[in-house]
């Protein structure tokens, strides 16, 4: 039977839930799809696309996070652990009573065009069934699919992602060599000091790393990090006083990184600094070759193992569409402030924007501009006209401030934080000027 409803949001996690729920404020029917069993999505560490570990820590401060429009509690953590934010997502939902808006446990096989609307495939407890959508918002996140390179050689031993970590008991008397240091590979060499034989970590290049609290704060809410300064003077103030505060990487036997800060996303973990200058944590070069339970690393040294965590990062992914209709020929889709396909009104990929200090109110913030336009598109408004023009000519413009992101995959969908709020905030203005004023009290 096929069943037409307006539009279908893909996940419910914190960007599926923002577009829930700017899309319900406008009175705009949806209807959204969720693997899981409940909301929360990467935060729901029973969710079967979930990537949380036991430890697991957001690496923001909640303030700085949080939904506007829904705070956190006082009494939660300045940074919460994944069981907490689980709680929120949950909460957030039954405030704003979306859970009847979402299925539950049901699996998106396909979606594909079938003339102006979109027919979505689904399958729950093995039925599949399809309906027609009138627009569709990709919300799955950017976080599911792990990349894994192929190591040199042929190693014996065990060889996990760290997607598949969950608690650092597995670690027990083994001999651990960790692969790539982002915030997840930190935290992980961090939990396996207690537990492992030995610890070492491959990095092939450097990183900045930045102490979570200063002065007993948050280090996001403090300073120039709150103040929009140019470039150049916002990262000679922030490395200065990083530098002063932990020193350079290579006081504790890390490579120093050949980029500036801010550059690539930093590490905020200054117990690895500890546990590297304590000598807990042993710092190699790039791996060249392994054999059998032997790894050589580029500077001819080597190492016994008995596990190799490879924490390597995640590559975006959305099998259930054609990569010909996200605008997809490179590391990532190339659409107007990450979202807008260029020649498409009823097409949104949501959430895939990362940039150091976002937050998920530039989310919902961005979910608020998407359900805006769609509004006014219907409308006829001359707002919307003139970003439905400008996502056309506009969309491989990268707003990175300046910034010489390092030429990565995962760096793809990078911004600065100014510069896009900047665009969306006007966007956002632009779109709610010549709204009714009913709809703009809403």
């Amino acid at each position: 039977m096929v069943i037409q409803v307006m539009y279908a949001i893909i996940g419910a996690g914190p960007t599926g839930l923002s577009m829930a729920r700017n899309l319900q404020k406008l009175g705009l029917p949806f209807l959204g799809f969720e693997i899981h069993s409940d909301v929360g999505g990467l935060w729901d560490a029973d969710s079967p696309t979930s990537t949380m570990y036991e430890s697991a820590h957001l690496i923001s401060s909640k303030r700085m996070t949080e939904f506007k429009e829904f705070p956190m509690d006082d009494d939660v953590a300045e940074y919460p652990h994944h069981s907490e934010l689980k709680r929120y997502f949950q909460d957030y939902a039954k405030h704003f009573d979306l859970y009847p808006h979402f299925e539950f446990e049901t699996e998106v096989v396909r979606a594909e065009r079938s003339g102006e609307q979109w027919k979505i495939t689904t399958r729950r407890n093995g039925e599949e069934q399809t309906r027609v959508f009138d627009g569709l918002m990709l919300c799955n996140g950017t976080l599911h699919e792990p990349n894994r390179p192929e190591l040199p050689g042929n190693f014996t031993g065990r060889v996990i992602h760290s997607s598949e970590y969950k608690t650092a008991k597995m670690f027990d008397g083994l001999r651990v060599l960790i692969i790539g240091c982002g915030n997840s590979g930190a935290d992980i060499a961090v939990d396996a000091v207690h537990h492992a034989s030995s610890v070492d970590m491959s990095l092939r290049r450097g990183y900045h790393f930045l102490p979570k609290f200063v002065l007993g704060r948050p280090i996001d809410t403090l300073g120039a990090g709150q103040m929009s300064l140019p470039r150049p003077i916002k990262q000679f103030i922030d490395g200065t006083v990083i530098k002063a505060l932990v020193g350079k990487p290579s006081d504790y036997g890390l490579p120093d990184p050949d980029y500036k800060l801010y550059e690539s996303h930093p590490v905020l973990n200054s117990l690895l600094l500890h546990y590297a200058g304590h000598g807990d944590v042993k710092v190699r070069k790039d791996i060249q070759h392994c054999d059998g339970n032997t790894v050589t690393f580029v500077d001819g040294s080597t190492g016994e193992y008995d596990l190799i965590v490879q924490a390597t990062g995640y590559k975006l992914h959305y099998p259930f569409i054609d990569k010909a209709e996200l605008n997809w020929d490179g590391p990532a889709p190339e659409l107007y402030l990450n979202c807008f396909h260029p020649h498409s009104d009823n097409l949104f990929m949501m959430g895939m924007v990362e940039a150091t200090g976002l937050g998920w109110e530039a989310r919902n913030r961005q979910a608020e501009m998407v359900a805006l336009y769609i509004l006014q598109l219907k409308n006829g408004a001359a707002s919307a006209k003139a970003l439905q023009t400008k996502k056309t000519q506009h969309a491989s413009e990268r707003l990175d401030g300046g910034y010489a992101y390092l030429k990565l995959d995962r760096m793809a969908y990078y911004v600065n934080k100014q510069a896009y709020n900047k665009v969306l905030t006007a966007q956002i203005d632009a779109l709610q000027a010549d709204l009714p004023a009913a709809a703009r009290a809403a």
